[in-house]
Order: C-alpha cells, then structure tokens, then sequence
C-alpha cells in the first residue's frame, strides 16, 4: 500500500525528467516547416501602397520571403537587416502580416523600403498556408520556387549570423 502513495510522485519525477531532457536537447527555432522541399504557396496580388506588385514570386533567383508588420517590434528590429540583405543584390519579397495598410505603407516610406516587391496579407489567410504563426518569418526559395529553409523570428545577432547567414550561402552556391 506505501508503495502506491510513493507512484504519483515517481510519475511525476519520471515527466519532469522527460520535458527537461526534451528541452535542453531540441532548438525550438531549428522548427522544421512542412514546406520544405516544396514549392511555395502563393500569395495574394494585393500590395502594399507605394510598393511594388509582385509578379513572380522568385523571378528566376534565390528570394526571401519575409512576413512582417510594422506593429511588430521583432520586425522593427531586423529592418535594418534587410536593408543590408537588400543593398547586398539580395531579392527580398515582403508580406505584410495582420496589418493596416496605411501603417504598412507610411512605415515602409519612412524607414526604407527593403522589399522588391510586397504582398498584403490583412487576413492571415497566405500566412497560414505558409504555416506561418506571427511576424517575422523567414523563408529562403530557390530559383525555381522551392522552399529551402524557414527562420523563425527577427534576423538579428548571433542566430541571424550563424544560422540564417549560412543557409542563404548555401542557397546562392546551389
């Protein structure tokens, strides 16, 4: 019977022990999409004033796809990231997320524009076909349109250089 009042705690030892494991051992931003392999969902042809309208998702060249807002502070953070990705030739095709357009549109003519083209995403509805949750997003295409790596989060510091940096690489060397 003493044994039976000692399970509980040990079930809950043995849980506790399995999350830490699982925790310490798994990189919640390495989260592998679905789409990976796979050519990119389309997106709405509806643009951000003063932007450019998109045509062809990669036109023929490895693109990011970045889902932003300007109410988003992550976002606010990587701008000048990809201004630099931008001035570096890098084509960059921007869907605004879950935002007011007149937002969207003031904040890309006050802070620079680093997006070839832009997609208007008021719904939520293309973001979640790429399996996107919240702002910002990264997705790396081939030319041909495959997806090849998904960032999750701002690029900036450390994961931007040492995981963001090197996919890019190694898509522009493909």
């Amino acid at each position: 019977m003493r044994w039976l009042m000692l399970l509980p705690v040990l079930i809950f030892g043995a849980l506790a022990g399995v999350f830490y494991v699982g925790m310490m051992t798994t990189d919640p931003s390495a989260l592998r999409s679905a789409l990976i392999g796979q050519t990119a969902p389309g997106l709405p042809q509806e643009r951000v004033a003063g932007t450019e309208a998109l045509s062809d998702l990669t036109e023929g060249e490895v693109t990011l796809v970045n889902f932003w807002a300007s109410w988003c502070p992550p976002c606010r953070a990587e701008h000048p990231n990809l201004l630099a990705l931008e001035a570096q030739g890098i084509r960059i095709v921007g869907v605004n997320f879950r935002d007011d357009p007149d937002d969207a549109a003031a904040y890309l003519r006050d802070d620079d524009n680093p997006f070839a083209a832009t997609s208007l995403d008021e719904s939520g509805r293309a973001s979640l076909d790429w399996g996107v949750a919240a702002p910002p997003e990264t997705f790396i295409l081939a030319a041909d349109g495959t997806i090849l790596y998904r960032y999750i989060g701002p690029l900036v510091g450390s994961q931007f250089e040492q995981q963001f940096r090197p996919e890019l690489e190694r898509a522009q060397a493909r």
